[in-house]
């Protein structure tokens, strides 16, 4: 069976503007999921993981909540399909988890929760979180070139949705923190008559002698007023 390639353009297109709209992650990251599972012959369930420092890991647009269970298993077993593309290798194939030997500790324990096979993608994040887009079929599946190619494709999709949502977070905390220094530096030339350079003296100054990030002593001083 293969996937027409129409739709697929159609897919993609629709997948694409919606990363440019103002959306959410997860709303967009749940539309890459649904469409990998409709998209991809033999794909049952899908999800996103993202690995963080440590023990740390989160689960992201799960199809079902047997994604919430695979990953735990895989973080448990620090190995699987998932991790090691998350962490290591581009793209990991399994078409029959019951004849899986790189994996001796996980791929026994998914295929007791009726999971015979699996297609992960690393997501390029640009930043020290890790992540894989990962799908699983109930049956073995002798995955395509094809497969792998829209997997690919996808996770592309979901990898430029986390690094917007990031780049978003980012800047807002940016001009967060320029305005609560804006505040500060207004609150201190009020108070002590002094112009905008030499507020802002000052509070460099109170950063570097209390060895507190500057952003933390302008919200010191936004806190002081009044008193």
């Amino acid at each position: 069976m293969t996937t027409d390639n129409h739709d697929l353009a159609v897919r993609m297109a629709d997948l694409a503007r919606n990363i440019a709209a103002p959306r959410t992650v997860t709303a967009v990251l749940a539309e890459v999921t649904e469409a990998a599972r409709d998209l991809i012959p033999g794909v049952d369930i899908a999800g996103v993981l993202l690995v963080g420092k440590g023990e740390s890991f989160e689960t992201l647009a799960p199809t079902s909540p047997l994604m919430f269970e695979i990953d735990k298993l895989q973080m448990a077993c620090l190995e699987g399909p998932c991790v090691q593309a998350a962490l290591a290798e581009t793209v990991v194939r399994t078409n029959d988890f019951r004849k899986e030997t790189e994996w001796p500790n996980y791929s026994p324990k998914v295929v007791e929760l009726g999971v015979l096979s699996g297609l992960s993608f690393k997501l390029y994040t640009a930043d020290r979180t890790a992540g894989a887009l990962n799908l699983f079929g109930f049956e073995a599946n002798d995955w395509d070139v094809e497969a792998e190619t829209i997997g690919m494709v996808l996770a592309a999709h979901a990898a430029a949705a986390i690094m917007a949502s990031r780049e978003g977070d980012q800047l807002q905390s940016a001009l967060s923190t320029r305005d609560r220094i804006g505040q500060a530096k207004g609150i201190i030339m009020e108070r002590f008559n002094v112009d905008d350079v030499q507020a802002f003296a000052m509070l460099r100054q109170l950063s570097q002698d209390s060895n507190v990030k500057l952003v933390d002593v302008a919200g010191q001083v936004i806190d002081t007023r009044g008193k």
